[in-house]
């Protein structure tokens, strides 16, 4: 389906109501950690909360669809690209609360960097996401996907956060609402539910040599660990009691590559993109892990990376999702 999926009555709305913000057919690879995807029929940018709350208030009403992009990492865009409406997430304002002696608030709009607000908290001899400064992803998507490193996630990281839900004013969410599981969330599971505007974190003043310390740990785990290079990150979610890079590895798929897709030769669990990669090598290669794997150990792996956008076949078969 292309841009003719939107009614003239929504085209012309969508024109009338974003003017120079609308973008047609901008490739979303500029935009996404792997350098992968096709074009968004619509791009819009929006800055701050409100604009996002203003922007998605209307597609709701105009029955517009859309997707919410962030920091563009653990997604995967097809290369027909995605139909509808993509908004921008660069709402990426924070402030920092005292609450009281000793304890912070730190308020993230969701398009905020979370490595960029760990690394702002340490500056002030804050602790409490020191987990999070290697991660290169939104605000909005640590929440939506509960993310983590170094022992340390979003849920036990979130005091409260901003969502809003069609037809509602907004609502403040407390970390037991979202239902968090491993890398997996209420709104991860029903994709359009909500968006997330803001969250906040709690924070405590501590030692600056212990926290400046946690945050050099934290960096250094990552450049030892993960490979540089284009990737959305983890591809699969760890399964029970293992890793699914070692199982990757252990069936013999490192330095594995399809078209311009190979999978790390440091940690198998993250697949590199190369020049001229397409999210058709990328998909064909998650396939050829998920069987050898399965051949190898006997363990289904699970997707972590997102997949989504007009793939040309059933998204099951495709082992994606548009969601």
């Amino acid at each position: 389906m292309a841009k003719e999926g939107l009614t003239p009555s929504q085209r012309e709305a969508l024109e009338a109501q974003f003017s120079r913000k609308l973008k047609e057919q901008l490739p979303l690879g500029r935009y996404t950690s792997s350098r992968i995807g096709g074009p968004a029929d619509y791009l819009i940018a929006v800055r701050s909360r409100d604009d996002l709350v203003d922007a998605v208030r209307f597609l709701w009403r105009e029955e517009i669809r859309f997707r919410v992009v962030g920091g563009g990492t653990n997604i995967l865009v097809a290369d027909a690209g995605v139909r509808g409406v993509v908004l921008l997430n660069q709402a990426r304002r924070f402030t920092f609360e005292k609450e009281a002696e000793g304890s912070w608030l730190l308020w993230a709009e969701s398009g905020a960097s979370m490595g960029t607000i760990a690394r702002r908290s340490v500056e002030r001899n804050l602790t409490g996401l020191e987990w999070a400064a290697a991660i290169p992803g939104s605000v909005g998507g640590a929440v939506v996907n509960n993310a983590g490193a170094m022992g340390g996630n979003t849920a036990g990281s979130l005091e409260v956060a901003e969502i809003l839900q069609p037809n509602k004013d907004y609502e403040v969410w407390k970390p037991a609402q979202f239902s968090y599981a491993y890398r997996s969330s209420v709104l991860k599971s029903n994709p359009g539910m909500a968006v997330v505007l803001r969250a906040a974190y709690r924070l405590q003043e501590a030692d600056s040599d212990a926290v400046q310390q946690k945050l050099a740990e934290a960096v250094e785990h990552r450049q030892r660990t993960q490979p540089a290079g284009a990737s959305w990150g983890s591809t699969f979610k760890n399964p029970p009691g293992d890793f699914a890079g070692r199982l990757i590895e252990a069936a013999g798929l490192k330095g594995f590559k399809v078209g311009g897709v190979e999978v790390s030769t440091l940690h198998a669990n993250f697949f590199l993109s190369q020049e001229g990669a397409t999210a058709s090598d990328a998909a064909q290669l998650i396939r050829v892990v998920q069987e050898k794997v399965k051949q190898h150990s006997g363990v289904d792996l699970e997707l972590e990376v997102e997949i989504f956008g007009d793939w040309p076949q059933d998204p099951e078969n495709d082992s994606a999702e548009d969601r």
